[in-house]
């Protein structure tokens, strides 16, 4: 006699039937709106879109939006249609078999990109960002932060030699776009898409800059590398030395060049909190008010760019516009209108 079923095992059964028969496009739907009945559940309202814009970077084209708690988003569906990514029954199976019930965006499901995913996404609980459009339709969407990481499974898969053909062109446009925004960049490049830039709060600028600088001077460490001003130097046609003194006016080219990039207002801030002496000469270094755990990264994150740069420019005109394309300065955003450069 056989051993009787329980019905959850036919309900398994029928649940694995009818996902067979169904397209990836209703696999989606349903999906979507499973979430949607469980943030109803729960008494939560899905994230609605404020302002929404496409982003050209390009031939490439994405749909964004900044949503009602100031997430900035980019269309899943659009993003892989604008890499020539092509949704399939396998790979949406694929992104939900992993652990803890953890997705990895749609767009990396591809089995020989598993250990770069695992690399640049580690242990990170990431789930596709659910909201409402503007036109209360449910769509998909990946948070702007995790786009250059995307780019960045890409390229390594690239580099190892593991992409099929049509592969390699997804990986040739993420380096368009890597090459077209630093990490923060793509934030600042939908807000501008958006128009979100022009309504930002006030006080989210002082969330990131409290968050940004440290409330207490950071000990004196050699941050800069001598690689900066031998290269610098080279640039500018000045004669370098280890011991020499450099010229007065490189303190107003590393305000442009460094903290001017680093985020909206840091510059201003740092010279703010950094006092002048009787001689005019400040107290202290700019780098060391940057807090430990995001300012001083970010400011190595930005030196690491800018030295690269300059070692591959052959004059400083030619650096500038490889810098002001990958990292532009936030001196030309509106909030910058009263901020004075000082070196």
């Amino acid at each position: 006699k056989k051993p009787e079923q329980n019905i959850s095992s036919y309900a398994s059964e029928g649940g694995k039937a009818r996902a067979r028969v169904l397209s990836p496009k209703q696999r989606s739907e349903i999906a979507r709106n499973a979430v949607v009945a469980r943030w109803e559940k729960e008494g939560k309202a899905l994230p609605r879109v404020e302002h929404d814009g496409p982003l050209e970077i390009g031939d490439i084209t994405f749909d964004t939006a900044v949503l009602d708690d100031g997430t900035r988003v980019i269309s899943e569906t659009k993003f892989m249609d604008a890499m020539g990514l092509y949704r399939s029954g396998a790979l949406s199976t694929r992104r939900k078999n992993t652990p803890d019930g953890a997705q990895i965006p749609l767009s990396l499901s591809h089995k020989n990109l598993k250990p770069f995913v695992e690399k640049h996404f580690g242990g990170v609980h990431y789930n596709p960002l659910i909201y409402r459009t503007k036109g209360g339709s449910v769509a998909h969407g990946i948070k702007a932060e995790v786009l250059p990481k995307i780019c960045e499974v890409w390229l390594d898969a690239r580099k190892a030699g593991v992409l099929g053909p049509t592969q390699t062109m997804v990986a040739d446009r993420a380096d368009i776009l890597i090459r077209s925004f630093a990490h923060v960049g793509i934030i600042a490049l939908i807000d501008e898409a958006t128009g979100y830039q022009y309504e930002r709060q006030r006080t989210e600028l002082q969330e990131f800059l409290k968050e940004f600088l440290s409330d207490e001077l950071r000990r004196w460490v050699k941050t800069f590398p001598h690689g900066y001003f031998k290269h610098l130097c080279r640039l500018r046609n000045v004669s370098y030395r280890p011991d020499m003194k450099l010229p007065s006016y490189f303190g107003h080219l590393t305000n442009d060049l460094i903290y001017s990039r680093l985020g909206p207002e840091v510059l201003e801030e740092l010279q703010r909190k950094t006092e002048k002496g009787k001689d005019g000469r400040r107290k202290s270094k700019y780098f060391q008010w940057l807090s430990e755990d995001v300012g001083h990264p970010k400011l190595l994150q930005h030196l690491g760019l800018v030295v690269g740069f300059m070692t591959i420019s052959n004059d400083y005109d030619e650096f500038k516009k490889l810098l002001d394309r990958a990292a532009p300065s936030f001196k030309d955003m509106p909030l910058f209108a009263s901020a004075k450069v000082e070196s």
